[in-house]
Order: C-alpha cells, then sequence, then structure tokens
C-alpha cells in the first residue's frame, strides 16, 4: 500500500460543509483523479482567529499524522509551523503580502533543504481570480532558487468540491510539508 511520503504526485479534495472545511488526501489512479485508498484526512474551522489544520490517518479523527498551525493570530504575512505527529517542526510556509497583492506569492522551508518559491503561473488568471471570479483554478509553481521545481499544484473547479493534483518531482521535499501546502493554498487563496 502506498504511503504519502512513497509518492511523487497526490491528489488532495474539498468536502465542503457548513461549519467547517473537509480535506481528503489520495494516491491518483490512472486518468490522475483520486481513486487510490485515503491517506490523510483533514478538517479546518472556518472563521478561526489563528490557521490550524490536523490531518488525521482515519475518518474518526483517533491518528494524528501531521498538522500545521499558524504563529500569530490573523497575521497576513506570517510564518506557519508544519509539525509531524509528535508536534516537531518539519518545515514552515509563509505568504508574502506584498508580492501577493497580485501574483499569490509564499515561501515553502525545510530544514537542510534550499527555499521553494512558490508563485502563480498566470498573471493574468492570478488578476482575473482577484477582481472578477474567486472561484478560478489557479497553478502553483514552488521552485528553488536554481529554478528547479520542488512541488507544482493544480487547482481543478468541481461543483462543491475543488480539487487540487500536487507534483512533487524534488525527492527532498518532505510530502507532509506538500500536503500541509496545497490545504493551506485552499484556505487562505479566499482571504
Amino acid at each position: 500500500m502506498a504511503t504519502l511520503q512513497s509518492l511523487d504526485r497526490f491528489v488532495v479534495r474539498q468536502r465542503i460543509t457548513p461549519m467547517v472545511n473537509r480535506y481528503e488526501i489520495r494516491a491518483p489512479g490512472g486518468d490522475g483523479a483520486a481513486k487510490g485508498p485515503v491517506l490523510a484526512l483533514a478538517q479546518q474551522k472556518r472563521m478561526a482567529l489563528r490557521e490550524q489544520v490536523t490531518f488525521f490517518a482515519d475518518e474518526a479523527r483517533t491518528t494524528p499524522l501531521f498538522g500545521f498551525k499558524a504563529r500569530n493570530v490573523v497575521d497576513l504575512a506570517g510564518a506557519t509551523d508544519v509539525v509531524d505527529a509528535s508536534g516537531q517542526v518539519i518545515g514552515v510556509f509563509r505568504k508574502d503580502f506584498g508580492a501577493s497583492l497580485l501574483r499569490s506569492t509564499y515561501y515553502l522551508e525545510q530544514p537542510g533543504h534550499p527555499v521553494a518559491t512558490g508563485v502563480e503561473r498566470s498573471q493574468a488568471m492570478a488578476l482575473a481570480r482577484r477582481f472578477l471570479l474567486e472561484w478560478l483554478p489557479y497553478h502553483f509553481d514552488f521552485t528553488h532558487p536554481d529554478g528547479t521545481v520542488a512541488m507544482s499544484v493544480d487547482k481543478k473547479f468541481a461543483f462543491g468540491r475543488d480539487s487540487y493534483e500536487v507534483t512533487v518531482p524534488d525527492p527532498g521535499l518532505d510530502r507532509r510539508l506538500a500536503a500541509a501546502m496545497a490545504v493551506a493554498l485552499d484556505a487562505l487563496q479566499a482571504r
């Protein structure tokens, strides 16, 4: 059975409910759709002052796997720690608020690994999403300073359930960090 850490591609699917956003992470099927077993489940409370999401191994949410938590309350450009099941920091992501005014920009950091900068691929789509239609799909590429791609997140829209195809060509990037970033993009892009 595949584990999240063993995959170069996985799919994050959002399930919208009245008070929380729920996410499931699955291995992709042959057509790229999320048809494999559930690898992790997460839940995010809406309107929370401090972003916090925990990923679990089971639907009953009894076995935590990893998670993320903002360091500060409602900090538009603050750092968010990604932690393993024991609470040890495995990485950090943060938004570049100034650069994000026209094209969303994030930094993904992992100890002992070069920083990856994530930017929306299309300036035109970024502007259209900001000023016309927030629900439009987007594509982020996270690249290292040498130009190599660490990960990509491609949002696909489906009514009531967004889906994100995540590709991680960087063998050294922790897949839990990549999954946390993909879920955070969904949670933070609407703000």
